[in-house]
């Protein structure tokens, strides 16, 4: 019980919010006893990192619901599963990793050729070849063709069908081997790519090191197979209840779910 976290990374979606699988709604809403721990740690002079899948656009009013930061300091934010690092408020981007994504969609699109395209544009939105079901993707969202869509290195691509299920996706991933790239696929059929060798562990070495963290006190919590890189990664890695088991076997222990306040439960046992 010495460990004592200088640096708390925090996932988004199922970790502080929770979401109805089902249907893939997220209630965007921190529940009273996560948010006080997460002050307990601030006050305690934890630096408090958002580290997760969305867009650097969907992620400000997160930092506003948690109060933070604070006087007239900044806070760091991984976003886009680790292509994109930025510091709030006012947001700057600090880095952005980019890839060459036009074979590998080519390849998809043979694959499930009615699938959903869409590529970030850091802090605008997305550019997509159709639209995306109701409120997946936010931001500014302009129609273009594949072949426009991929042109230039992005720093994520986003694949969707809602007509194909979660194992479809696993199926086409291991066969077509995604080699050359990162990919995560969440809890229906969406298929996230990043640049090789980028996650949400490579962006928080990153910013450990901006805070001048060692990597053995830095406490994660997170719930997706998107986190299972940064689990591994940092000093004491905990995975939500409601994690897959892929995820919870990555993670030195397993919390409470969302519903339960999991994070709350957790930040508790060091502040």
């Amino acid at each position: 019980m010495s460990f004592t976290p200088r640096l708390v990374a925090l996932d988004i979606d199922g970790t502080l919010y929770a979401n109805v699988r089902a249907t893939g709604a997220v209630e965007e809403k921190i529940s009273r006893p996560v948010f006080e721990a997460i002050q307990r740690a601030v006050d305690a002079g934890a630096h408090i990192v958002l580290s997760t899948g969305r867009s650097a656009f969907g992620i400000t009013q997160v930092w506003e619901q948690l109060g933070l930061p604070r006087d007239e300091q900044q806070v760091l934010t991984v976003a886009s599963n680790g292509s994109v690092v930025f510091s709030y408020p006012p947001m700057e981007i600090l880095s952005t990793i980019t890839f060459d994504a036009r074979e590998l969609v080519e390849r998809l699109l043979q694959e499930i050729p009615n699938a959903a395209v869409a590529v970030e544009e850091v802090g605008i939105g997305y550019r997509l070849n159709r639209p995306f079901p109701d409120g997946e993707i936010t931001g500014e969202l302009t129609i273009e063709p594949v072949e426009k869509l991929v042109a230039d290195p992005v720093t994520r691509v986003i694949i969707r069908d809602p007509h194909s299920s979660e194992e479809e996706f696993v199926e086409i991933a291991e066969k077509l081997g995604l080699h050359g790239t990162n990919y995560f696929i969440g809890w229906t059929a969406w298929l996230d790519l990043s640049p090789e060798g980028v996650s949400k562990a490579s962006a928080l070495r990153e910013v450990a090191a901006r805070l001048d963290v060692d990597q053995a006190d830095v406490l994660a919590i997170g719930d997706g197979r998107n986190d299972v890189e940064m689990l591994r990664w940092a000093g004491r890695g905990v995975a939500m209840g409601q994690a897959p088991l892929e995820v919870q076997e990555a993670a030195d222990d397993v919390t409470e779910t969302v519903e339960d306040d999991g994070v709350a439960v957790e930040l508790a046992r060091w502040f």
